[in-house]
């Protein structure tokens, strides 16, 4: 695919090539090898379309003053049938390159010809990569952390797409272990209140009124005097629910069974009506996932029970207090850690370690990227230290930390949903703002990054909502091209080439823009940070806008300038459509 920014550096570095070899020719440079050097786009445009610090870099090497060997340079380059059209010289001898016209047309020509394609490369191609993410715990609904991760996760798998990668996303759900313990006993506690006389009473005040009788049991915060809960279970709603949904289906069944049997029949119940759950609510947020692996499936082939094995043969483990422990420090981690309890149970890392190793051993992703809470950050190193143990190349591991969300209403905390007063997860977020705005605003800060979510400014039509502000400017584009079909004025077809291009320094920066976005994508996608894609758009829908305020399209001075800048027009609209594309947000036609 092209990236003309990329063909301009290329050119340029030939012709400068070119130039020091007609000067050692010439006998007026020693020959010698030139050390590296960067070509690079100026922070200021009005110092050049790119600049190179070849003559400060090669100055010791040619025993030569760096504005000297500028000068030879400057006078040995032919531009003449390439993008560039003049060089100068800056302070003690950095160059600076200026394109001419034929570059700026065809990058318009390359969006054109591109159209949905515009932006990718094949930098990853061949390559297999896994992205994992949300794995929130199928025990309860989902949070807003889970939110932003979920668009966060999905457009870096969307960013290594972009890049030629063969991707897949993941979700890992923990259906074993601890907290499915807890889940049973949650729901074993719930139904027994719910088969005695009180819960009987409670059911039949409320017929058919399922969330009355949750509001009832629940009370004011999940322990009454009636209804009384421990303080090691699940106290939402949702385990009131699903109680009471069993029971409505299969009566008091389990009301006089053992408490291990109960509890396993109810998480039987629940934990598949969860991860449903989990699934449909992640579709409507457009997320679709490739896989859903369960981590039951480690504990079920013996995986787990392999790593402690594994390490103990290699000598990597020691015994205390009954417990086995794994040398962790021996390779990295902070301090050692325990795989296996003195009660014989796995700790929870030993199966996140065997699934790791069926990512990058058994299914041999080249690149498995994990998209984790900020509070995660002890845990990673912990458990690159037993992959390294086990001869596993942690480098193709990539761990993503994600930053708390703290939504704001008013410039204040929110909790609750506006419009059904319930605590905000990701169902409730979307009942008060637009999608697009969810994906959008969680895209906007790196993942490191603390991120104030303003409710407000989401739902807020104005160009102060950055999302807003950018669908806006397509829509506005889409507005000019209908203008001109109606009144006869659109057309197309004739060769950029031919036409003006990049006439005014509004179109010039605007279209210097549009030739950043394949280079944009491909640094988003090696730092797996979709934030500059939304950076991006803003940027985009800005240049834009100053572009349409400075130069008319439809009353341009002449049909060649019309066309021409109908062009660049449609390019803009183009390459909106893709950044915006990448991270699943709407590019709609009017507003």
């Amino acid at each position: 695919m092209t990236n003309m920014m990329e063909t301009a550096q290329a050119e340029l570095r030939e012709l400068l090539m070119a130039a020091l070899g007609q000067l050692v020719a010439e006998g007026k440079i020693p020959a010698e090898p030139i050390p590296a050097f960067k070509i690079e786009v100026p922070a200021d445009k009005s110092h050049g379309d790119l600049a190179t610090n070849i003559a400060m870099a090669s100055a010791k090497a040619l025993h030569m003053a760096p504005r000297a060997i500028a000068e030879l340079l400057v006078g040995a380059m032919r531009f003449d049938g390439t993008y560039f059209s003049r060089a100068e010289i800056a302070g003690p001898g950095f160059l600076n390159f200026f394109v001419e016209t034929s570059w700026f047309a065809d990058t318009v020509q390359a969006v054109l010809t591109e159209g949905a394609d515009y932006g990718r490369s094949d930098s990853g191609k061949g390559k297999r990569a896994l992205v994992e993410f949300v794995s929130a715990n199928p025990t309860g609904p989902m949070h807003v952390g889970n939110a932003r991760g979920a668009a966060l996760g999905d457009g870096i798998a969307a960013l290594l797409e972009w890049t030629g990668w063969d991707t897949q996303r993941e979700f890992y759900i923990n259906d074993a272990g601890n907290q499915v313990e807890k889940f049973g006993k949650s729901l074993s506690l719930r139904y027994q209140q719910l088969c005695s006389e009180k819960g009987q009473a409670v059911i039949a005040a409320y017929p058919g009124d399922d969330d009355g009788v949750a509001d009832a049991v629940y009370g004011e915060n999940g322990n009454t005097d009636d209804f009384p809960m421990p303080e090691d279970v699940y106290l939402g709603k949702d385990i009131i629910l699903h109680a009471l949904h069993y029971y409505q289906q299969n009566g008091a069944a389990l009301a006089d069974v053992d408490e291990a049997t109960r509890s396993k029949a109810l998480s039987a119940y629940a934990l598949p009506l969860n991860i449903e759950g989990l699934e449909r609510d992640l579709r409507s947020y457009r997320v679709e996932y490739d896989n859903w692996f369960h981590e039951s499936t480690v504990h079920a082939n013996g995986r787990v029970d392999w790593v402690i094995d594994e390490l103990t043969r290699r000598g990597f483990t020691y015994e205390q207090e009954g417990a086995i422990w794994f040398k962790a420090e021996q390779f990295g981690a902070d301090k050692d850690f325990v795989l296996r309890r003195a009660n014989g149970i796995p700790t929870y890392i030993v199966p996140d370690i065997a699934y790791h190793i069926d990512k990058l051993v058994t299914r041999g992703y080249d690149k498995a990227i994990n998209v984790l809470g900020a509070d995660h950050h002890g845990y990673v190193p912990r458990l690159k230290a037993a992959l390294k143990a086990l001869d596993v190349d942690t480098d193709r591991l990539e761990v993503v930390l994600m930053q708390m969300v703290a939504l704001l209403r008013n410039g204040k905390p929110a909790k609750q949903s506006k419009r059904s007063g319930k605590a905000i997860g990701l169902v409730t977020l979307l009942e008060d703002i637009p999608l697009d705005a969810a994906r959008f605003f969680f895209n906007m800060r790196e993942a490191n990054s603390h991120f104030e979510f303003d409710l407000d400014l989401a739902v807020e039509k104005s160009s102060q909502n950055p999302v807003y502000y950018v669908q806006y400017a397509h829509a506005r584009i889409c507005s000019i091209l209908r203008t001109l079909r109606e009144e006869g004025l659109y057309t197309e077809g004739t060769s950029l080439r031919e036409l003006p291009v990049g006439e005014t320094p509004q179109e010039r920066e605007l279209i210097r823009h549009i030739a950043d976005f394949p280079a944009v994508i491909a640094a988003a996608a090696r730092v797996s940070d979709p934030s500059r894609i939304t950076k991006y758009t803003t940027e985009l829908a800005t240049l834009f806008h100053k572009f349409y305020d400075a130069c008319s399209v439809k009353n341009a001075e002449t049909p060649a300038l019309r066309e021409s800048r109908t062009d660049l027009c449609r390019a803009a609209a183009q390459t909106l459509r893709n950044a915006l594309g990448i991270l699943k947000i709407d590019c709609p036609e009017r507003m």
